[in-house]
């Protein structure tokens, strides 16, 4: 796999999180390509709070036993509620993930320019069941609110990401979301589950795995393939 390269000019990445599934195999790419960054963890969109902290403890726990830096940004689901008032109904990829988005982006921007970062992205992008384009606009948004900040709008999915995002996750054993994160798409879920005859979603139940390989808590940090002269 070619190795990564921040945009010209720029140095210092924040990258903001939403998970371990979705950030473990980039995470470990930026290890690979010696690039210097931090893990930006904001995400108050996440409902009920047993679910964010299972995606929180996780994607700590990942970073940590990488030697990554994590911030453990606050947790405040009362102000994206006011932020999504009437949106309720909006469908997936709607307005209100835009809101969402653009929420989570202006304050890992803001946390950025006053530490010392020059670029920002999200691991959001990964997810083939967003919109990437959407994405994109909410993280320039951001990032043209300061100077020299500039949002890098790489596509992890290339060179099969989101297979290898998987694969990750089932190497270390990573908690499998079921649904986006805010109680509306839980909400949604719910209800095409229940009329295509499928259970409800039971938070904290399932786990990704290999099928030949027994579960296991003994996580080993990540290694960064050696060097090719």
């Amino acid at each position: 796999m070619n190795k990564l390269s921040l945009p010209s000019n720029k140095h210092k990445l924040l990258l903001h999180s939403c998970c371990a599934p979705c950030s473990g195999d980039i995470m470990k790419r930026l290890i690979d390509s010696n690039i210097c960054f931090t893990v930006y963890f904001y995400n108050p969109n996440i409902h009920p709070y047993e679910e964010y902290m299972l995606r929180k403890e996780e994607n700590m726990a990942f970073a940590n036993n990488n030697g990554i830096p994590f911030i453990d940004a606050d947790y405040n689901p009362r102000k994206w509620f006011e932020l999504t008032k009437n949106m309720e109904w909006e469908p997936e990829r709607g307005k209100r993930c835009s809101t969402c988005f653009d929420m989570r982006f202006v304050k890992t921007a803001e946390y950025a320019y006053k530490n010392n970062f020059d670029v920002i992205s999200s691991t959001l992008g990964i997810s083939r069941w967003k919109d990437m384009s959407q994405i994109n606009r909410s993280g320039e948004y951001a990032a043209s609110k300061y100077p020299e900040l500039i949002y890098w709008t790489f596509n992890w999915r290339k060179e099969n990401g989101s297979l290898n995002m998987i694969e990750t996750s089932k190497d270390e054993q990573f908690y499998m979301q079921e649904y986006c994160g805010c109680v509306y798409s839980l909400r949604d879920t719910n209800i095409w589950r229940r009329k295509n005859n499928r259970p409800k979603i039971i938070i904290g139940e399932k786990y990704y795995s290999h099928s030949n390989k027994k579960s296991t808590n003994n996580k080993k940090p990540y290694q960064a393939e050696p060097s090719k002269k």
